[in-house]
């Protein structure tokens, strides 16, 4: 079984730690994986994503030309990766940020209102973590108890960062579960 996806948005929002800590989580979980970043010389403000690929046979190249998902944060992401998505792939879409709906009919969206989520629990910052969640939540690509343990070990010397992003997780990871299971929505 592999999981790969592009996680693109601007620097600053994070996308870049979360497809780090997605690929340690899956370390952590016995997997073979690859993480490749790629941003723009102006970092903050400018357009980042990160591929991440985790199998469990080891990954045969970093490059994925068709990801089986694509994590959108921002509307230049969304145009520049819906059209890479493998045909019935999933497609997570900010919808905080991203003003139009996807063009795409042949996957999977799942819409998270990842900046306005993180805003109600009073951890702006955290729009990252809720679309990670999000992710693990539509995919199992990794165990949510994993992420969980990973975050505790990144933040540690930030113990006030740790509750909060795992409560941002977690809020990510019931609505991808519940849009992926075609369930009303948490």
């Amino acid at each position: 079984m592999q999981n790969d996806v592009i996680m693109a948005g601007f620097g600053g929002q994070g996308v870049l730690l979360i497809g780090k800590m997605l690929a340690y989580a899956g370390m952590h979980a016995g997997k073979e994986v690859s993480w490749m970043p790629s941003y723009g010389p102006e970092m903050r403000g400018g357009t980042a994503n990160c591929t991440v690929v985790i199998s469990d046979r080891p990954v045969g190249s970093p490059v994925i030309q068709c990801p089986r998902a694509v994590l959108a944060m921002n509307l230049p992401s969304l145009d520049k990766f819906e059209s890479a998505l493998k045909p019935g792939g999933l497609l997570l879409v900010n919808t905080s940020l991203i003003n139009r709906e996807p063009k795409r009919s042949d996957v999977r969206v799942v819409k998270v209102p990842a900046n306005d989520i993180a805003n109600e629990l009073k951890n702006p910052k955290g729009a990252n973590m809720v679309a990670l969640g999000a992710y693990l939540g539509a995919t199992e690509a990794v165990p949510l108890e994993e992420m969980e343990k990973l975050i505790r070990e990144t933040f540690a010397s930030k113990p006030a960062v740790v509750e909060s992003n795992i409560q941002a997780l977690r809020r990510g990871y019931e609505l991808g579960r519940a849009q992926s299971q075609g369930e009303d929505l948490p």
